[in-house]
């Protein structure tokens, strides 16, 4: 069975709404086996488990939050000898673009290495029903992909 991993923050529960819509539209792939951790609690061992990522985060002044951040930075260098080279996507709350935050993800998630496999998820302003659609299609997406050998 493959193994998706969902790391994500929130403070003002934005993140959390579409996190819990990425959840449930994950869920209804039973080909895969599921993993949702804040950063705060994530490690290098949820990367290893891990078969494909998918990472939320508020953005914060044009940029990732600092506890995705701070996952980062636990991680990188302890995950450098595996060459994880997993498939990944991103989902934001973001008050502005949205963009910064996401250039900020790749640039990061380049070096572990992984790669991107499906356009992130900017949902702009206040959470609506629009982009909570969106936010299950990308966990349906996922982990069909993976059930599926896609990723």
């Amino acid at each position: 069975m493959k193994h998706l991993l969902i790391v994500y923050h929130t403070q003002s529960g934005n993140t959390g709404q579409l996190c819990e819509a990425v959840v449930a539209g994950a869920q209804e792939e039973t080909e895969i086996e599921l993993r949702c951790k804040m950063a705060k609690d994530s490690d290098l061992d949820d990367l290893l488990w891990s078969d494909a990522i998918l990472f939320g985060t508020p953005e914060n002044f044009g940029y990732m939050s600092g506890a995705l951040k701070d996952f980062f930075d636990r991680t990188y260098y302890p995950a450098e000898p595996y060459e994880l080279n997993r498939p990944y996507a991103l989902f934001i709350s973001a008050g502005n673009d949205g963009t910064g935050a996401v250039r900020e993800c790749d640039r990061i998630l380049t070096g572990y290495p992984m790669k991107k496999v499906i356009e992130p998820l900017i949902a702009r302003g206040e959470v609506t029903p629009e982009h909570l659609e969106q936010a299950k299609e990308l966990g349906q997406t996922m982990a069909c992909g993976l059930a599926f050998g896609i990723y």
